[in-house]
């Protein structure tokens, strides 16, 4: 239907049919109606019961007590048609919900790999350790491996990961790292002489196995406390090689690496030989420390989907370290 406007042109009707008003009033009020029906019925039938000249009328009202029975059938039928739409109503949203859930889960994941650092971009090392926890929070095998100093810049920040993962008695965790043999003499780190020569440190060398036997410590206690709270299965094994600690290596799985050095030199009074007579000659009296820094150092990050040449440089750092591993042998103890 159309009516005039102001201008008299014709626009339509939007108000709602009269069929239309009429249901959704006698949507409003069947339930009303329907609970008086039934109240009704129920009151006819107990003063039937114990009034008789009413109880005696309604006796042989057989045609009556079935049209009555037929009537409360229906508004039970009515009813159960109701909860079943309303189940079904439900379960149409659940579904809507679960699609949305869908999409916005595949969003996140767009916006993730959008986001991520692209291959070869330098970034900080907290961006490793989110990444060392979106991989083990993923579940399945996760392969974690290093080559530093002490294992300090991969055993701390793992240690805490390990112990908020979520529960997931399949996942299976695989860590391994490879430090310098401090058991060996070296020379970087190392104490540096009067006449500016670096040579060892027998006691900073000490230092730093315990240091590392601590750090292997550490995540070895977690294969427990993970077994225990059912967030999967973890091994560690740290091996040591002669060699000098200038290379930062960080692998996760087989597909993405991070590499960086340690760049920060760090001179200072060596609090075993200062004001000692000293063990090898005059030239490294009152010598002082010569210790890396690295903790904090930018790393270069390379991942498998980043092309040719990321693909290369993974490889190359992969046969590298599996060379070195090899040729390594089990941490001694800190004793």
């Amino acid at each position: 239907m159309q009516v005039g406007s102001s201008q008299g042109e014709l626009v339509p009707d939007t108000g709602r049919s009269w069929s239309d008003r009429l249901a959704v009033r006698w949507g409003r009020a069947e339930p009303t109606l329907t609970r008086l029906f039934l109240v009704a019925v129920f009151v006819v039938g107990l003063v039937a019961q114990f009034v008789k000249p009413v109880g005696d009328a309604l006796a042989d009202k057989v045609y009556l007590g079935g049209a009555l029975l037929t009537v409360v059938g229906y508004v039970l039928y009515a009813e159960v048609q109701r909860l079943n739409s309303a189940h079904g109503a439900r379960e149409e949203a659940e579904e809507a919900l679960d699609a949305a859930v869908r999409r916005l889960d595949d969003e996140v994941q767009r916006l993730n790999s959008v986001l991520r650092p692209r291959a070869g971009e330098v970034v900080t090392p907290r961006q490793l350790e989110d990444e060392f926890e979106e991989a083990l929070e993923a579940g399945g095998h996760v392969r974690l491996t290093a080559m530093g100093f002490t294992g300090e810049t991969f055993a701390a920040p793992l240690k805490n990961i390990l112990q908020g993962l979520s529960e997931n008695r399949l996942r299976t965790v695989s860590l391994r790292v490879l430090v310098p043999d401090f058991t060996r003499e070296i020379e970087v780190p190392g104490l540096v002489g009067a006449d500016g020569k670096a040579g060892d440190s027998p006691e900073f060398r000490a230092r730093l196995r315990h240091q590392t036997a601590e750090y292997e410590s550490n995540l070895k206690y977690q294969i427990g406390r993970m077994a225990v709270a059912r967030r999967g299965t973890l091994t560690v094994e740290f091996r040591v090689l002669h060699m000098s600690p200038s290379l930062k290596l960080y692998f996760i799985n087989d597909d993405v690496v991070y590499e960086g050095i340690y760049d920060k030199i760090d001179l200072r009074p060596d609090p075993w030989t200062t004001g000692t007579p000293d063990r090898s000659g005059p030239e490294t009296a009152d010598g002082r420390l010569l210790d890396l820094i690295g903790y904090d150092s930018l790393l270069t990050r390379w991942s498998f989907d980043g092309g040719g040449h990321a693909r290369t440089i993974i490889m190359r750092r992969r046969e590298l370290f599996e060379t070195l591993w090899k040729a390594a042998r089990e941490l001694p103890d800190a004793a």
